[in-house]
Formats: structure tokens, C-alpha cells, sequence
């Protein structure tokens, strides 16, 4: 099935929708090759229940979203037999994501109706044997695969045999299972393998009492209603579009009617709607949770089709706007068409339309830019403002595995950027313009210290990327232990600021004494001052030091990273064979490169 065709298509919602959809598309989710397709997914899911209808849910969900998906469903109530290697099955299948969802009558046995048939010691003891139960699970998993790990906490019983008295009662039912919680959650919290979905919170969001069908459990122990399937799935896709690099960098505001309420230009500044009255508290939580996803790392930009000096006004001076002007990236305010304003937001933060999310409350203005630039998430925002900021908090396409200090500083970063492009507007020309920024960077060997951000960049970095390779976090701290292979984290520095670890390289270096640049990338704020030739420089200097022979440098085309194609080239490298796509670069060990004379190089 094309994509193009993909997109025609309407979306399923219910349960039922999901099905029938699979059912069209059998061939597709069933191994015929899917046209168009560039990137698969490996979902492995492991319960103790039947679980029916989850894997067409989940590929499904998958397939909306460009990914090719191969979805594992292990034998019923077989989790613990998987895990162990019993069949080979699960290991075999080398999934990138395994969910494990052990439900709480499964794990309680017998005593989840009969809880005070234990004492309160006993109920206690359950509690850390479970818990070591559950370590031991996931830390098997770990000794045989380097997937990401999502696993389901436990709901806490809503019923109780004790009825009022159960809080009551000392170290209750209801006690364990939420100590139980809290030991797993602990226990995993600083491991950047295994994430623990708080399900418990989910179905009281949806309602205890709606999650559960007593009449499908008894005839077939399915333990999660199946109309809410959808929902659950989505919740899954949190993880997987961060896995698969599918995350959104930038919010795209409109400001009429979106970050408060009226019109600017018309109702003035003391007349729009914007703080704690009952007409502008939605819009001031609204902004209040923008900035939170800001300080998170979000960029923020503004598309708005206003007067420029009325709309300032309100980001410089109402006294209830949260959100201020250094807060954007870009802002773009003028009466041109929003398709445009879209494109130069683009240009100006330098990151791809893919990396948009667009929030606006005339739905003329989300149809105009979903035609004209499929490429941005545009959020189908409800009518009544109340309910903005619960729609916002249903978005997913802004997490991430992990948040690096580089994120928490994003939002200065781009502030920066934005006086750096001030100084080179002033500047007679590029040369001057980069001795003027007093670039330094380090460049340090991967450690614990810089393994998340050395693997968000692998993963998220696309425009000056040459292979685009991706390595989770757990892939990348394996190889810095091999020791034919030099991984290399590059952090940045002007004038106006620390821009943190912007490049990555990876380097295998061959018995034959070649050494081989797997990888190479920089992040696109720092593109176009040279950074990439003081790397490889850097690269080339160790390599002759090392006595090698060669350094070889890899290069895979693909529709995005143009800026990395000639870098070789430019750098004084041939171009020695190519196969399936992969061209092969070299250049003799012992021939200089030098430096930019402009930027300082220190190693750690």
C-alpha cells in the first residue's frame, strides 16, 4: 500500500474501525513490502491475559504514522516463559520495544479477593517478593535484549472486603498494591532502559469500572475492555514515536482567540480575555502549560496574521501573559498567508516542517496549512476554549525517552541564536562573522555523563547526519566499551553562549589500520561555522598519531540530510566505491587537515 494512498484514507477511531482496517490491509501489516514505508518498528507484548485485538490496534496506530510495523504477541499467559528463552521466540524476533503487562489479579492470585486472608507481615513480605519478582524479570530481559522496556504498574483495587474500614485497617489491600507501585517505580527510575507506564493512573482516567468487563473476563479472561484499546495504544505510542525519531521539535502558535481570548487589533490590550477570570483562566492555564513544555526544551514560535506592534504589546506588557517575547524562537506576525509564515519558521529556526506542530483556532487556517504542507501535525483544536489545555496534554509527539540538559536550555539557546543572526546581518562578510563569534569546542570521549545526549542527537539528528544511523542509548554505551570503536561527543561555545554537545562521531578502527567514520552528525543549530571541519580535523590528527594508514568515511543518502552529502568532498577525501546507496570516502592518514583558524579545540 503507497503512502500516498495511506493518507487518503480515514483515520479509524473505535475499536471496531481498528479491526476492519487491519483486515483491508492484511497483506501489508502480514509481510508484502509497504511502498514508501522507510522505517520499521519491532513491538514485542507480553501479558498474563488474553489479548485479543492488540495487534491490530497497535500496527495500525503504527502504520498512521509512516512506520512498517511487526508486532509480537507472546503465548497466553506465557510472560514469564518468554522472558526466560523457554521457546527463543521473544529474543529471536530482536524486538526495539517489549511492553510487559501483568495485571493485578494475575500477580495477586488467589488472594486478590481473599486479601486478609494474609496477615499484615505477610501482606508485606508480598509486597518485596513481587517486587524482586518483577526485577528479575525485566533484568533477564536486559541480559538478552537491548530494547526499550515499558512496563505496567498495578491497579490499586477500588473495591474493598473491608468496605469504609479499609483505611482503616494497617498496612491495607489497597496499601500494598500502591507500595507495590512505588517500590517498582523507585527501582527503575534512574534506569534509561525500562519506563514504568502508570496504568493505574490511566483507567482512573477512564474509569476503573469501565475497564473492567466481568462477563469477557469470565468467558475468555480478557482483563482490559477492548473499546478502550484505542486509547491504550495510543498511550504506547508515546514511547514508540521517540524510538523511532517521530518526535516534534517546534510548537507553532497562533495568538488570536488561541493564547488569549478576542482579537487585539480591535478589543485593545485592556479588552482581550487573559487571566484569572472565568473568560481568561483557559487561556492563562493554556499559556502556563506552553511554557512548562518550553522549559522541557519545546521550542515556541508564533504564526499570526496581526498588526506586529498590538500583538508585542500583549507578550511585553499584559500582566497576566505568561508566555514573553524572548520565549520564541521565531515570530513571525505579519498579514502574509500562514502557509509562508510556516516556511520561514522553518528557515529561521533551520529545522525541517516535519518538526512542526501547529496549534490555531480557525479550522480555515489548519485545513489551508494541512494541504499545503502535509508534512506539519496540525491539532484539531475544539471550538470551546475550556478545553484547550486538556487537548494539549493529550499530545504525545513532544516526548522524549529522556531530558537532557541541552533540553532545559533550549529555549536560551534559540534566544541566542537569535542575537548571532542579529551580528551576522551586521558583519561585511562570513569570514568576519565567525572570527567574531570566538567559537571553542571540547571534544571528550562518550562517558555516562554525555551517553543520553550523545544518543537523542543519533536519534533526532537528521539534516547534517551521514549514514543516519540510530543506536538506543543502551546500543551506543556497548559499543564505547568496544575498544575498535572511539566515540566522540562535541560540545559548543561562543560570545553569546554555551550551546552544549551538538555533534556526535563514531569511528571504527579496522586491524588493517583503517580508520572508519561510521557516523558523523551535528545538530542544525551550529551548521554552517565550520565545527564539522574542526572535528574531522581532530579525527585526522589522532588517526596519524595512531599510525593508521587510511581514514574512511561513510555517506548514505536520504531525503534529508543534503547539507552532510559533499562533506568529504570539501574536506579533501575521494570518493573510492559505492554500493546499495553507501558511498565510500577516503583520505591517507598522514595528510593534514587543518583546523579552522578561527575556532579553538580543546580534547578532555
Amino acid at each position: 500500500m503507497k503512502t500516498a494512498k495511506k493518507q487518503e484514507e480515514k483515520k479509524p477511531a473505535s475499536f471496531i474501525e481498528y479491526l476492519d482496517f487491519y483486515k483491508k490491509n492484511l497483506r501489508v501489516f502480514e509481510g508484502e513490502k509497504n511502498e514508501g514505508v522507510e522505517k520499521e518498528v519491532r513491538i514485542a507484548f507480553l501479558s498474563s491475559f488474553t489479548t485479543n485485538g492488540f495487534k491490530e490496534v497497535l500496527s495500525a496506530k503504527c502504520h498512521q504514522l509512516g512506520l512498517s510495523p511487526k508486532v509480537f504477541i507472546g503465548g497466553y499467559n506465557q510472560y514469564s516463559q518468554e522472558i526466560y528463552g523457554q521457546s527463543g521466540e521473544l529474543y529471536a524476533f530482536n524486538p526495539q520495544l517489549i511492553i510487559l503487562f501483568i495485571d493485578i489479579r494475575a500477580i495477586a492470585g488467589e488472594y486478590y479477593l481473599l486479601p486478609y486472608s494474609r496477615t499484615e507481615k505477610e501482606r508485606q513480605v508480598w509486597v518485596e517478593e513481587k517486587k524482586e519478582e518483577i526485577i528479575a524479570l525485566i533484568k533477564k530481559i536486559k541480559e538478552k535484549s537491548s530494547a526499550k522496556i515499558v512496563f505496567h504498574n498495578f491497579e490499586v483495587p477500588f473495591e474493598s472486603p473491608l468496605k469504609i474500614l479499609e483505611v482503616k485497617e494497617k498496612f491495607g489491600w489497597r496499601e500494598a498494591v500502591e507500595k507495590l507501585n512505588e517500590k517498582i517505580r523507585e527501582s527503575f527510575k534512574k534506569d534509561h532502559q525500562v519506563f514504568v507506564f502508570d496504568y493505574n493512573n490511566f483507567i482512573s482516567k477512564i474509569g476503573k469500572s469501565n475497564i473492567f468487563n466481568s462477563k469477557l473476563y469470565y468467558l475468555g479472561d480478557i482483563k482490559f475492555n477492548l473499546e478502550y484499546l484505542p486509547e491504550l495504544c495510543e498511550e504506547y505510542m508515546g514511547y514508540v514515536k521517540p524510538l523511532k525519531s517521530l518526535t516534534k521539535k517546534c510548537l507553532v502558535l497562533d495568538l488570536d482567540n488561541t493564547l488569549w481570548g478576542g482579537i487585539i487589533g480591535e478589543d485593545g490590550l485592556n479588552g482581550i480575555k487573559l487571566g484569572p477570570t472565568p473568560e481568561g483562566r483557559p487561556f492563562w492555564e493554556f499559556q502556563k502549560y506552553i511554557l512548562s513544555l518550553h522549559n522541557q526544551g519545546v521550542i515556541l514560535a508564533i504564526n499570526s496574521k496581526n498588526n506586529p506592534a498590538d500583538a508585542l504589546e500583549v507578550l511585553r506588557k499584559h500582566p497576566y501573559s505568561i508566555l514573553k517575547e524572548e520565549h520564541f524562537a521565531s515570530i513571525q506576525i505579519d498579514w502574509d498567508d500562514k502557509v509562508a509564515k510556516m516556511k520561514k519558521i522553518c528557515q529561521e529556526i533551520n529545522i525541517g516542517l516535519d518538526s512542526l506542530v501547529f496549534i490555531d483556532d480557525d479550522k480555515a487556517n489548519r485545513e489551508m496549512v494541512k494541504a499545503a504542507l502535509p508534512e506539519v501535525s496540525v491539532v484539531e483544536m475544539p471550538e470551546d476554549p475550556a478545553a484547550y489545555l486538556k487537548k494539549l496534554e493529550s499530545i504525545t509527539d513532544f516526548n522524549r525517552l529522556e531530558i537532557t540538559e541541552e533540553d532545559k536550555k533550549k529555549g536560551k539557546m534559540y534566544g541566542e541564536e537569535r542575537k548571532r543572526l542579529e551580528l551576522q546581518k551586521a558583519a561585511s562578510n562570513l569570514g568576519e562573522y565567525l572570527k567574531s563569534l570566538e567559537i571553542k569546542i571540547t571534544i571528550k570521549k562518550a562517558d555516562k555523563f554525555n551517553l543520553p545526549r550523545i544518543a537523542q542527537l543519533i536519534n533526532k539528528t537528521n539534516q547534517f547526519n551521514t549514514t543516519t544511523i540510530r543506536y538506543s542509548e543502551e546500543e551506543v554505551e556497548k559499543i564505547s566499551k568496544d575498544k575498535k570503536y572511539w566515540i566522540l561527543s562535541v560540545a559548543a561555545e561562543d560570545r553569546f553562549g554555551d550551546n552544549g554537545i551538538v555533534g556526535v562521531a563514531i569511528i571504527k578502527k579496522e586491524e588493517t589500520k583503517i580508520w572508519e567514520i561510521t557516523s558523523f552528525l551535528l545538530s542544525c543549530r551550529v551548521i554552517g561555522k565550520e565545527i564539522e571541519r574542526a572535528i574531522l580535523a581532530f579525527i585526522m590528527k589522532n588517526a596519524n598519531k595512531a599510525r593508521a594508514s587510511l581514514v574512511a568515511g561513510n555517506f548514505v543518502k536520504t531525503a534529508k540530510n543534503a547539507p552532510a552529502a559533499d562533506f568529504f568532498k570539501k574536506n579533501g577525501f575521494k570518493l573510492v566505491g559505492s554500493d546499495k546507496g553507501q558511498e565510500r570516502w577516503e583520505r591517507k592518514a598522514d595528510s593534514v587537515l587543518l583546523p579552522p583558524n578561527f575556532i579553538k579545540i580543546k580534547e578532555k
